[in-house]
């Protein structure tokens, strides 16, 4: 028989975290471990006030329940649908139980040390000379692909810094992402990303606030640069309204984070349905601790993927669990010799 239990865990971070919605200090997670016969399985449950559909309430209260009768909830694992963060730990906690509790839900050469994982580099949002030391640092590292978080900034400087790295780089040389958080309005966007465009971005995350699906329509029908989709996921859990939101949007890209878009399961299908589109992806950890950021990774790299993956966000934090995932140039490894430390 299945037994579990759960711990709660504050993460602190090293600097603020700075986005166009504010500042991260703290980050709370929960552990959900599943016994049974001597193993033990684990998951990370991470939602975020503000941007996350439950609320930790709803997640303590939920994971009181899966304690009481987990057997309940493995069977039936879609009801936690609408706890999208929670359905992820569940998932990872199954699989790694069925893979004799070693931290590996997805074996494979990743977690064998033989193959690493290309990223983005991610600059947070601060004042300009902070944001420039930061790229100064993801350069030197051997970043190929930098990602710069804007809107919260006066836009001619964030403009200026991106003009600034494309003079020194080319496109061949270094891919510029950009991620707005849905910092623009839809009547400045058009303009925004006509001039961001100019400087041959990779693409632009979410360049307005989700929820306009015709606003965003038509910007991703007309925009010079391509458009991920992030955001606007968010509580899209049924097969039915993922494909109406695509259908009526038609992105170019999808950035697919689990702990927000449905668990290990609900991105498996966003990428189903976005393949059958010709729409591209590329998956996103999302401030887990290096449990949540080590299952991300392991089941990232089993898609097959070549393009960079957004991923590597264990080191913002002062009192991370210890794991074998370390950063070497611009890709993510999983070091054999380590082991986690909880």
């Amino acid at each position: 028989m299945i037994k579990a239990r759960y711990k709660k865990y504050e993460l602190h971070f090293k600097q603020p975290a700075g986005t166009s919605r504010g500042v991260l200090k703290t980050r709370t997670v929960w552990y959900l471990f599943l016994e049974e016969n001597g193993a033990t399985g684990l998951g990370e449950c991470a939602p975020l006030p503000g941007l996350s559909i439950e609320t930790p309430e709803q997640v303590e209260e939920q994971l009181e329940k899966i304690g009481n009768d987990p057997a309940h909830f493995i069977h039936n694992i879609d009801l936690l649908q609408d706890v999208p963060s929670l359905k992820f730990a569940l998932e990872c906690a199954l699989l790694d139980l069925k893979n004799g509790g070693k931290h590996e839900p997805f074996p494979s050469a990743f977690t064998r040390g033989e193959e690493g994982i290309p990223i983005n580099g991610l600059i947070w949002m601060n004042d300009i000379e902070n944001m420039q030391h930061q790229i100064e640092d993801k350069l030197a590292a051997g970043f190929r692909c930098i990602k710069l978080k804007i809107g919260a900034k006066d836009f001619e400087q964030e403009l200026a810094l991106l003009k600034a790295v494309r003079e020194q780089f080319s496109n061949d040389e270094i891919i510029l992402r950009v991620d707005a958080n849905g910092a623009f309005n839809a009547e400045s966007a058009p303009d925004k990303l006509k001039r961001l465009a100019e400087l041959q971005l990779h693409s632009i995350e979410q360049p307005i606030r989700a929820g306009q699906w015709k606003e965003m329509a038509k910007l991703c029908k007309t925009t010079p640069l391509p458009i991920a989709l992030d955001e606007e996921l968010i509580g899209i859990n049924k097969r039915e309204k993922k494909i109406q939101l695509l259908d009526t949007i038609h992105p170019q890209f999808l950035v697919l984070k689990p702990s927000l878009h449905g668990g290990i399961s609900g991105c498996n299908e966003w990428i189903e349905l976005a393949n059958e589109r010709s729409i591209g992806w590329w998956i996103t950890s999302y401030l887990e601790s290096n449990i949540g950021l080590n299952a991300i990774a392991q089941w990232a790299f089993t898609k097959n993927t070549k393009i960079h993956q957004g991923l590597g966000t264990g080191r913002l934090f002062t009192n991370n669990i210890e794991s074998p995932l370390e950063i070497r140039g611009e890709k993510l490894w999983f070091n054999t010799s380590k082991t986690f430390e909880m």
